[in-house]
């Protein structure tokens, strides 16, 4: 009996740190494992930032072992105004989206909908036979294919191998056969549904076998497309009530509701003379508004806003080994699974690639602060995150603007956080 009520008992102690893992303040920095007085240099460079002109503001989160450490706003929303850039915004966290279609995948893919490595065909048959780029014509477009030496399967997918280019924003050869057959990037679709979008897709070339690179693509919105089929219901529908309804995400959305328009935060383009200015377009044509333009296009590679502290859940979710305020979404032995080397040997500079997200590798945690098994990616208007198992860390900063300096910001808030913590 003592035997029995001492397990217990091992059990009662383990099982907080998993299943209660809810964010709550930190009650000081040094609770949570960092320095008060060092995180103020986090504070200088932000306002330094601000007044060099390289950003117009930003918003950084940092989370603890489930303590919030660190959760501030600076800058301006709109410098001419002075209208601060309030934390709570919502952002366009552009591929930011993308491991919310992973983990989604993975739960139907729990639910016994699919395996790894199920063709696509099986699902959606205009993928049956497919075709691999061979020689393109710049003068016309025109091209020539070879047949691919085996199927696409939803693993490829997940670790972005299966050949699929990007649409608007991939190479020169993708952009220009996707724009035949009004393949988009899916950001402000209102004339075209995501079914007929994703078969249409199938019958277009990849751009490399199977299996054989890592190139960046429409993975995750014909991952998107395949919830869908798999669920019976709307990506937007999953989401909401798979995912952002247990997490309590009430700020993250493809379509921003007219009564949170307002906190839509506006976005800017810099200059190499610092000049920082508003701007409605984006590529030159994307109408920066897009997430107040109702639609039902919904894509899983790039289509949600969100807060910064939404996400942060999200993330926090993942690091508790799928749970959340006691919502599982996931087993620990898939997020283990989504945050591995899935690519083997393929090349991805100093990572790797898990199923929706880079990985920091021992030979790579040599290029900066982050730890080896570090999982991390971000959007394209300048949002990104990291999750540092190791360190039970969760850290994110919001951005919306493009400009010269926002890789030398990104690095520098990186080693800003690390420098803090007192390990």
């Amino acid at each position: 009996m003592k035997r029995f009520l001492l397990h217990l008992l091992a059990i009662a102690l383990l099982v907080p740190s998993v299943y209660a893992q809810k964010i709550v303040p930190a009650a000081t920095p040094e609770a949570a494992g960092f320095s008060t007085e060092r995180l103020k240099r986090l504070d200088a460079g932000f306002n330094e930032w601000v007044n060099k002109g390289w950003i117009n503001g930003a918003v950084a989160l940092v989370i603890r072992d489930g303590k919030t450490v660190y959760y501030k706003g600076f800058g301006f929303n709109d410098p001419a105004t002075k209208t601060p850039l309030a934390k709570d915004g919502i952002f366009r966290i552009a591929s930011q989206t993308k491991a919310i279609t992973s983990v989604a995948a993975m739960m139907l893919f729990e639910e016994g909908k699919f395996l790894l490595d199920d063709p696509i065909s099986k699902f959606i048959p205009s993928f049956a036979h497919a075709k691999v780029l061979d020689k393109f014509n710049d003068k016309d477009s025109t091209y020539t294919t070879v047949p691919a030496k085996r199927d696409i399967t939803v693993r490829d997918l997940l670790t972005h191998t299966s050949g699929l280019g990007y649409a608007q924003i991939g190479s020169k050869e993708a952009r220009a056969i996707y724009h035949k057959q009004n393949i988009t990037a899916g950001l402000l679709v209102t004339n075209d549904k995501l079914s007929a979008a994703m078969t249409r897709l199938g019958a277009l070339p990849l751009m490399h076998q199977p299996g054989e690179k890592w190139t960046y693509g429409l993975n995750s919105d014909l991952l998107g497309y395949l919830v869908e089929v798999w669920s019976g219901m709307s990506l937007d529908d999953f989401f909401r009530t798979r995912i952002f309804g247990p997490l309590g995400m009430n700020d993250t959305y493809f379509n921003v509701p007219a009564e949170k328009a307002s906190r839509l935060v506006n976005f800017f383009v810099g200059d190499s003379l610092d000049h920082i200015v508003k701007t409605p377009l984006a590529f030159g044509a994307l109408d920066m508004s897009y997430p107040l333009t109702k639609k039902n296009y919904f894509s899983g590679g790039g289509g949600l806003s969100s807060t910064i502290y939404d996400y942060g859940v999200f993330l926090q979710m993942l690091l508790n080994g799928g749970v959340y305020d006691g919502a599982r979404l996931l087993s620990p032995s898939s997020v283990r699974l989504m945050t591995m080397n899935q690519i083997g040997d393929l090349s991805l500079g100093g990572e790797k690639f898990g199923l929706g997200f880079g990985i920091v590798t021992e030979a790579g945690s040599h290029l900066g602060p982050m730890r080896a098994g570090t999982y991390a990616w971000g959007g394209a208007f300048s949002t990104t995150y990291f999750v540092d198992p190791a360190s039970k860390m969760v850290v994110l900063l919001y951005r919306q603007m493009w400009g010269d300096h926002m890789n030398e910001i990104e690095g520098k808030f990186k080693v800003l956080v690390y420098q803090a913590f007192k390990e």
